[in-house]
């Protein structure tokens, strides 16, 4: 299942940071290609891309609060 959005940190609405695919980031120079759960590691990751170069760019472990939305497509 495609994630859209995580929310990474203990409060929600007041102080986590939120990450959504399509999102424009580092001064709006590249755009969050792709949010990836791996369960091997246990690490959510974020790709970001720019032209047509796709990097990692973040890495969250199971240590850190995280709420994961999931792409829905009726």
């Amino acid at each position: 299942m495609d994630i859209r959005k995580i929310s990474i940190g203990p409060d929600y609405k007041g102080g986590a940071m939120h990450y959504l695919v399509g999102q424009e980031v580092l001064n709006s120079n590249y755009t969050i290609h792709l949010i990836k759960h791996y369960r091997e590691s246990n690490s959510i990751k974020i790709w970001i891309e720019k032209n047509d170069e796709v990097v990692l760019w973040k890495e969250f472990t199971s240590t850190m609060p995280i709420s994961i939305e999931y792409n829905i497509n009726f």
